[in-house]
């Protein structure tokens, strides 16, 4: 299927590895050019050197920094021609016990996983219904369908994002406009996140990182880790002209985890 956004411009952050990455690759392969973001430079580089090399046809720039902070923010703009397409993406805040955080946590947590998505899509809405074309993919997480204790800070300040882009993709002058914005949730995907949880639950409860692994993947009916390859396989459909009329949805990739019917 031609997905019909060959010579288009996506912003992605986030994007050296995990999820992020799988993004990037996929809307590369589909014609896309990327300003792709990350904190991390020998990684960030390494991953453009790579879509480069499996897609010399599209233009790869890189923007090292930190995007949850305004300068982040202003030198991954100024990187791209045009945002067509923006994917959303920061790491979540630690796991925990609300009782040991404080204010400063929750504000990074926010700023991070709330207010960082929200000014970017700020920045570039507007200019995408100006153009009649716009996507964006915000990637959230599945604790927003089904909360987990241990992510409190993740399940605040992502659900605050849910709330808000519930109604801004409703704004008629940017959906009759043919810009969508909706939600990723992603599971238990096989990324350094999900190893750090791992990891994490294990220290807490005694268990070898094996151990737990093997009862989470019991919990989810495909009976195996989501790969970020699928996960961008995915965003970049819902970035296509083929979804012009899906926007403001909450779409969980998890692999049957979630329960309930709705």
């Amino acid at each position: 299927m031609d997905l019909g956004i060959a010579g288009r411009w996506a912003l992605v952050c986030a994007a050296s590895k995990g999820l992020g990455k799988g993004c990037a690759a996929a809307l590369a392969g589909e014609g896309v050019n990327l300003v792709i973001t990350a904190r991390g430079a020998e990684a960030l580089e390494a991953t453009a050197a790579e879509i480069r090399a499996a897609c010399p046809r599209v233009e790869v720039r890189t923007v090292a920094g930190d995007i949850t902070t305004p300068a982040g923010r202003a030198s991954a703009l100024a990187a791209c021609p045009q945002v067509d397409i923006l994917v959303n993406n920061a790491g979540g805040p630690p796991p925990g016990d609300f009782r040991d955080w404080g204010r400063e946590d929750w504000i990074r947590a926010v700023e991070a996983n709330m207010l960082t998505p929200i000014e970017l899509m700020k920045a570039s809405v507007d200019a995408m219904a100006a153009r009649g074309f716009g996507r964006v993919i915000n990637i959230t997480s599945g604790a927003v369908k089904a909360p987990i204790d241990t992510l409190g800070l993740s399940n605040g300040a992502r659900s605050g994002l849910t709330g808000f882009v519930a109604g801004l993709a409703r704004q008629r002058r940017l959906a009759e406009a043919n810009v969508t914005i909706n939600n990723l949730l992603p599971g238990w995907f096989d990324t350094d996140r999900v190893k750090a949880t791992t990891q994490a639950t294990a220290a807490k409860t005694g268990q070898s990182m094996e151990a737990v692994l093997a009862k989470r993947l019991a919990g989810i009916p495909a009976h195996r880790l989501g790969t970020p390859a699928e996960f961008g396989a995915f965003c970049a459909f819902l970035c296509s002209t083929h979804v012009g009329y899906l926007t403001g949805q909450n779409i969980l990739l998890d692999g049957g985890s979630y329960p309930g019917t709705f």
